[in-house]
């Protein structure tokens, strides 16, 4: 029974660092930010370039992005799933960010999000994040008005 219950700790926690993570978004706290995400973490993002290895790279490209949306920023995730093994676990959900860019133009398509948790000193954090956005195979064009 006491390892259920761990487990459910485990999750609740997960979940507790992932809500922390959108406040941070929709706060533009690049440092509420990055507190999820290990030193090492390997992210595949829907922007280039096909990677970004280490949580320094990652903070960069966050606090571009960041900056360069004047208004508010919203988060937002539905459908997730949690599930914790002893010193990993792995979730994976549909988020969209929206915002509206300096030029005027809204943003806000749904993507498909999984992350890779290990538990690091004690605390669940990211060691690998993967976001995308399905093809259209026939025209190779991102298809971006799916929703959940």
């Amino acid at each position: 029974m006491a390892v259920k219950d761990n487990k459910k700790n485990d999750e609740a926690e997960i979940k507790r660092a992932i809500e922390h993570y959108v406040e941070a978004l929709r706060a533009k706290d690049l440092d509420g930010v990055m507190a999820i995400y290990a030193p090492e973490l390997v992210s595949f993002d829907i922007v280039p370039p096909l990677q970004y290895v280490g949580a320094d790279a990652y903070r960069k490209h966050w606090g571009d992005g960041i900056s360069s949306i004047p208004g508010p920023i919203n988060y937002e995730i539905v459908d997730l799933s949690i599930t914790v093994g002893d010193d990993v676990a792995f979730a994976h959900s549909f988020n969209r960010l929206t915002a509206t860019m300096p030029n005027g133009q809204k943003i806000g398509n749904w993507l498909r999000w999984t992350a890779c948790f290990q538990k690091i000193d004690g605390k669940w954090l990211i060691v690998h994040m993967q976001a995308s956005v399905p093809v259209d195979m026939a025209t190779g064009k991102a298809v971006l008005d799916l929703k959940p």
